[in-house]
């Protein structure tokens, strides 16, 4: 049996490496997928907090919002708030992109909370 050389070991290790990350990118997304399809779209909600009114519901079909929203619009005083939903279920805004939350209406808090009191313009579809 010949003897193993560096070149081979590091080789085998990348090999397992890319394997194990395929893995790992498509096993989200095919339990969010499957969640999705069992629980439907997130409730629809409208409620004053801290001052603001917010809002959110099922979106209309096709637009840039039924690709990255899962067909779900949210409202800041009336004032649309781009939200995405990621591959693990959580939701993310244009104003608190950093920090997934599990709902839209948990994202439209943290948005009023980031905001401060300023208002929410509108985000540009290109």
């Amino acid at each position: 049996m010949p003897e193993l050389s560096r070149r081979r070991a590091l080789t085998a290790a990348a090999a397992l490496a890319a394997v194990a990350g395929t893995q790992s990118l498509t096993a989200p997304i095919a339990s969010a997928s499957a969640a999705e399809h069992h629980h439907g779209s997130p409730d629809s909600f409208d409620e004053v907090y801290k001052g603001r009114r917010i809002q959110g519901r099922p979106a209309g079909m096709g637009g840039h919002h039924h690709e990255h929203g899962g067909g779900y619009s949210v409202f800041v005083d009336g004032v649309e708030l781009h939200v995405m939903q990621n591959a693990d279920g959580s939701w993310i805004s244009v104003v608190s992109h950093y920090d997934p939350v599990p709902t839209p209406r948990a994202a439209a808090r943290a948005a009023v909370d980031e905001l401060q009191g300023a208002k929410l313009l509108p985000f540009p579809a290109n």
